[in-house]
Order: C-alpha cells, then structure tokens, then sequence
C-alpha cells in the first residue's frame, strides 16, 4: 500500500505540477495580483478540478470515446476560455494602478471555468485512475481515496504555483518588465492548449 500512495502522489505531482494551462495561469494571476489577489482564482481552479475528478471517475472517458464530436467541443472550447485568460493576464494595468487592478483580476468563476473546460486535468485525472488507484477490496473506497490524495496534491502543488508567481512579483515594479513576464505567461498557456490540441 505504501509503494502504490508514493506512486500515485509522484505520477500525480509530476502530472498536474507539470506547466499547463492551470499552473501557468496560476503563476501569472500570482505574478500578476499577489499571492491574495489570486486566492480567489485557486479556489476556483480547485473546486473545478473536483468536478474533472469526478467526471473523470464516472467514465468520461467513455462519453468521450461514444461521442468524439462532444471531446473536440470540450477542447476546442477550454482552448478558447484558456486564450481568453491569458490575454487578460497578459493585457492588465500594471500594478501601481490599483484600482483598476483589483477590478481585472481573475475571479473564482475564472478559474472554475478555466480547470472544467482544460484538457490537460481531463487526461492527467483518466491517467491517474487507470494507472495508479490504490489496493483497496471496495471500487469505490479505491476510487475515493485515489481521488482525495490525488486533490490534497493537486492544493499544494497548485498553491505552489501561486506562490511562485507572487515571489516574481517583484519584477512588476516596472511596467516594461511587467509586461514581457505577463506576456511570457500568456504565450506559455497558448502554447500548452496548442500541444494538447497535438496530443
């Protein structure tokens, strides 16, 4: 049992730590508005990614495979909401202007949407409960359990990336530099939709 919980938070860090739509918005909305300011965000890129384990438990995968007009409707989707959060990470007033940065910064609906509609957490959560659920005699005592650690790493692997992005807040301090890091974010998340897209 120890063997299989080691394997699972590994695969499971290393799948959802691993830069993707989710992690990279993260660090931009930390780099961005601060550790506070993005506390919203997570909690709603969090509860969205209880909804994709849950999906990805109930058989998705299966809906998916009947139905791959409904899969490139999800991807095509979350490709476009993911564009729409980078180009607002990648288009905010620079942070000495307050006011109109506390209006634009992403709200918890923004990344509740951002982690339902990403095809990443979809795979990452399919690979996981094909791969890696624990040795239990019940399915679904297996499941839930996978489930839960699976989510206890996903918060801390997440508030990780949060938490990077507000130690390079500083680098914000100028608006030329500001807006090449908050650039770099955003072309990193397209670039994670487009190699999904290729995956």
């Amino acid at each position: 049992m120890t063997e299989a919980l080691l394997s699972l938070i590994s695969a499971t860090a290393l799948l959802l730590g691993s830069p993707g739509p989710a992690t990279l918005g993260l660090a931009g909305v930390g780099a961005t508005f601060g550790i506070r300011g993005g506390l919203n965000f997570l909690g709603g890129v969090l509860v969205g990614l209880c909804v994709v384990i849950v999906g990805a438990g109930l058989g998705l995968a299966a809906l998916f495979a009947a139905f791959p007009s409904a899969r490139l409707a999800v991807q095509i989707i979350g490709g476009l909401y993911i564009c729409y959060i980078a180009t607002k990470i990648a288009l905010a007033p620079h942070i000495a202007n307050t006011n109109h940065t506390k209006a634009s910064r992403p709200k918890f609906i923004e990344g509740f949407i951002l982690n339902l509609l990403n095809p990443k957490a979809y795979a990452a959560f399919l690979a996981l409960f094909s791969q890696f659920l624990l040795p239990f005699s019940s399915a679904a005592v297996a499941f839930i359990i996978t489930a839960v650690t699976c989510f206890l790493v996903a918060v801390f692997v997440d508030t990780l990336w949060l938490s990077f992005g507000g130690i390079i807040r500083p680098l914000f301090r100028r608006q030329k530099q500001a807006r090449i890091v908050r650039v770099i974010f955003a072309v990193l998340m397209i670039t994670a939709v487009l190699w999904a897209f290729t995956q």
